[in-house]
Parts: structure tokens; sequence; C-alpha cells
């Protein structure tokens, strides 16, 4: 009997229909293209172009920006993260001087010493190469321009506070991609960054106020496992005064979470420990036990 289902059809002008999966869906890359085109679209009609003028080589360039009105916030993560609807805001907070690779994130585009513009000029400018970007920003070109203002900030010795924030805004965009590694190891370049700017700045650092850096402080400690340096800092937040009644209720909600989470692992642990003691409590079965059943 013929596998091909269609098979007795000859007859009728059918005779070409065979090898046939009943079920699977065509794939129509026209269709596809299409879709994509369209998404581009609707996100275009949310963006439009500033006019900026590069601090370091003067050069006049377009940077991308997103409307007012379409900033759509759906929920704020603990360590102050806010996830967007519609078009995500922090696919376009670095500018990009395309002409000599100066980059920033655009708080910090203006802000620049003379001594920092001849540092970009020697290290970046030097090796720049150019690049031309879509209309449309996705996840992973949001990822490479952070970096690229990253290393601006490095290379011109930026306070350690916007080598922070830099920092964790690429450890969220990680976060959206769902790479917990690369997310953890820039959580903790951030946490290292705002206890240097916490101790040596002034503030306000970064737009924060010194008790949202505190608890901040706390939270990327939280995140990367240091539950005793969190609880420190969190309880520093509870006990100061001035701290926002706000404030302090999400500092509080991270304490419990600390302790729920330890009570939860050394409940783990126990139940592991007790697993273990009563293997070792059996009689173990030597090499003539089986001659003696």
């Amino acid at each position: 009997m013929s596998k091909n289902i269609f098979s007795g059809l000859e007859d009728l002008g059918f005779d070409n229909v065979s090898d046939v999966d009943l079920y699977k869906k065509k794939v129509n890359k026209e269709v596809e293209q299409q879709v994509e085109q369209s998404e581009d679209e609707k996100l275009k009609s949310h963006l439009y172009d500033r006019q900026v003028t590069c601090p370091v080589c003067e050069n006049i360039f377009k940077a991308r920006a997103v409307k007012t009105s379409s900033y759509r916030v759906i929920k704020q993560d603990s360590d102050l993260f806010i996830n967007y609807a519609l078009v995500n805001p922090y696919f376009y907070d670095v500018w990009i001087c395309n002409s000599c690779g100066y980059s920033a994130m655009k708080n910090d585009f203006n802000k620049i010493r003379s001594f920092q513009i001849d540092s970009i000029k020697q290290k970046i400018t030097s090796k720049w190469n150019g690049k031309s970007y879509p209309d449309v920003y996705d996840i992973n070109i949001a990822i490479e321009r952070y970096k690229l203002s990253l290393l601006n900030y490095f290379v011109m010795e930026a306070k350690a506070s916007k080598k922070a924030m830099n920092c964790l805004k690429l450890a969220w965009m990680y976060r959206i991609l769902g790479d917990s590694t690369n997310e953890m190891t820039f959580l903790k370049q951030a946490l290292a960054g705002f206890n240097d700017g916490y101790f040596n700045e002034d503030f306000p650092i970064y737009g924060m106020d010194k008790f949202t850096c505190m608890y901040l402080i706390g939270e990327l400690n939280r995140r990367v496992g240091n539950n005793s340096e969190a609880m420190s800092w969190f309880s520093q937040v509870i006990v100061t005064q001035g701290v926002p009644q706000k404030l302090k209720d999400r500092a509080r909600d991270q304490k419990d979470i600390i302790v729920e989470t330890e009570k939860e692992n050394a409940n783990m642990d126990e139940s592991n420990f007790s697993g273990e003691k009563d293997k070792n409590n059996e009689p173990k079965k030597g090499f003539f036990s089986r001659f003696f059943k």
C-alpha cells in the first residue's frame, strides 16, 4: 500500500502530490518579512530624531529618541529597572558620534572636560571605524552601544557612578535576554562602582539621593548573593531619619526576602544532611555478603 495519503487521486489530475506532511505549517518568508517590517513601522511612529552637536569633534548628527507620549511603564523591578510596553527607551539611551566615536549615555553626553576630550581623540577616534545603525534598535544593538559607551567612560576616567550606571543598564539588557551569567557580571561591576561613588562622590549621584543609593547598593548586594552586606544596607535605610516611607518599606520587603531565602536554604541543608546521615547508618555490605544471603 502506498504511503502517499493522497494516492488514488492520480486519475483526477493530482499525480504530483506526494511526501506530504499533513500538519506542517508552511513558512512564508515573505509574510515573515512583511510582519517584521510592519512592526518596525509601528515602532518608528514612537521615535524621532534629535539634532546633537558632538562636544569632541563638533560634528552635528541625529540621535534617535523616544517620544515622551510613548513611555508606557508596566512595572519596576527591585533594582530600579523599569519594564516598558510599546517601545523600550533604554535601547536609545546611548548617543554615538559616528564621526569620532565618542559615545555616552544621553544625560552625560555634553558633560565632558577638555582633558577627557583629548583622551577620546587619542584612544577612541584614532581607532574608530564608524557604523550605521537602523532606524529601530533591538536588544543586541542596545548592548553594543552600552558597551561602547562604557569603553568611552573608561578611557576618559569618568566618575565611578557613571560607569556603575552604565554597567547596571547592561545588566538589565542581559536580563531582558535571559542571560543570567552576563547579567551577574555587570551587576557586580555596578555594585563596585556605586560603592565607590557612595563614599567618594557628592550627592546626588546620577540622579539618586543618598537614601536611594543606599537602598540600591543593598539590593545589588542581595542580587549577587552578599546577604549580610545587603541586610546591613537595608537596615541603614530603615533606621535613618528623613528616608521616605516608601523606600523604607521597600528595604523591609527585601530584608524579608533574604530571611525567607536563608530559612529555605537552611531547611534544604538540614534535609540533605539528614538524608546523608541515614544513608551512612545503613549496614554496609561487604564483599562476602553476597555469599551468605
